[in-house]
């Protein structure tokens, strides 16, 4: 039994009410706790879903996340003179004061191209960016690319790792550019550096079914103790069955050759993207977006290191009025309809991190649509 957990207190980190209208609508948010106390939360704003306009931005909060102001600094969005979009804004700080910033910039050349094509099932040309700052977030230097050779398709997969021996992790996943005919191929990945994220020499396979039918997306990894070892979930879907699966989980290293080591497992949750915790007391936690029908946001806890995760045990955070475009929707799901209305969905994605030992910071955006404001909520563990 896990200990009895609840929600606190809420608000806004970001309040899209009276904005313009490139400001009406945020999602993919991140949080970042500074060596300082300060906390970063970035989001991706824009008048729409994956605007051809889009970009990203950050609120700072400096009395542990009860009020949020944002932060002035602009990104570029051209890259090498090519016009693009920016996805998602994550944080790693090597030293203290010294960030890096992480996104995926997509090629807006064509504005009219959606990010998803459903006849060749392939996404808008993407590269994988980082920038730095010297000033505790206040200001970045200029994006500059990670390379990925032989991957394409490629988009950053939640918060880097920071591992006790200074070794960085930045997961993303890859699947295939928007005008390639070939069948698509999906996988998750980590890739390292070691040298306070001036290069990423190291991949590492994460996740992938030799047979492509599965696909764990949207993987969220956290560093454990021991460097290079990561705890992972997965939002898991079955393309041959056309259905989503539950939540996966894994434990694994970048030093594995275990295929059935590195084979996330099923957790039981239903879900999408969720987003891993770990406690002193041995508890694993899992905020999860389930798009169901009530829609919710839920903290779930598991006291045997991933191998249960009690029902009765899970707190909901937030339950969402909307109306879903997929309510129920698990079977018999159409691969390109689904990609569009991953542009529809009006809360979600998920980001957890630690305050203290008992108690914790959850972010996710949420709303009507067209009208998305970023949330936060402060949890008391148990």
């Amino acid at each position: 039994m896990g200990q009895r957990m609840k929600v606190t207190e809420k608000g806004l980190v970001f309040d899209v009410t009276g904005r313009t209208e490139s400001e009406q609508v945020t999602f993919f948010g991140s949080l970042f706790k500074l060596k300082n106390g300060d906390w970063l939360s970035g989001y991706t704003i824009g008048c729409k879903k994956h605007d051809p306009n889009g970009t990203i931005r950050w609120s700072r909060s400096r009395d542990v996340g009860k009020t949020w102001t944002e932060v002035p600094f602009r990104c570029e969005t051209k890259f090498q003179g090519v016009r693009g979009s920016l996805a998602g804004a994550e944080f790693v700080e090597t030293v203290t004061g010294k960030l890096l910033l992480f996104s995926t910039w997509f090629d807006r050349t064509d504005p009219e191209r959606p990010l998803f094509d459903p006849v060749t099932e392939g996404i808008l040309h993407s590269k994988l960016l980082v920038a730095e700052s010297n000033d505790h977030g206040e200001t970045f230097g200029p994006f500059r690319e990670i390379p990925t050779p032989g991957l394409t398709g490629t988009a950053m997969c939640g918060p880097p790792l920071l591992w006790s021996d200074g070794s960085i992790g930045h997961p993303f996943e890859s699947f295939k550019h928007y005008d390639d005919p070939n069948p698509a191929s999906h996988a998750a990945w980590l890739i390292v550096s070691r040298d306070g994220g001036r290069t990423f020499p190291e991949r590492y396979l994460v996740g992938e079914d030799p047979q492509h039918s599965i696909f764990y997306w949207d993987e969220r990894l956290i560093p454990t103790k021991t460097p290079g070892e990561y705890v992972g979930l997965f939002w898991t879907h079955n393309r041959s069955a056309q259905k989503d699966l539950n939540v996966h989980f894994q434990v694994s290293s970048i030093a594995d050759s275990d295929h059935e080591r590195m084979t996330p497992v099923d957790t039981k949750i239903p879900g999408q993207i969720s987003s891993p915790l770990l406690l002193a007391d041995g508890r694993i936690l899992a905020f999860v977006v389930d798009r169901d029908k009530p829609g919710t946001m839920k903290l779930w806890q598991s006291t045997d290191q991933g191998k249960t995760w009690p029902a009765a045990d899970a707190l909901t955070v937030h339950v969402h009025e909307e109306q879903n475009v997929l309510p129920n929707q698990k079977e018999r799901v159409d691969f390109a309809e689904y990609w569009e209305n991953m542009v529809k969905w009006s809360f979600g994605h998920p980001a957890a991190q630690l305050i203290d030992d008992h108690t914790a910071l959850l972010v996710y955006y949420a709303g009507p649509p067209n009208h998305l404001s970023m949330h936060w909520a402060r949890v008391e563990l148990g």
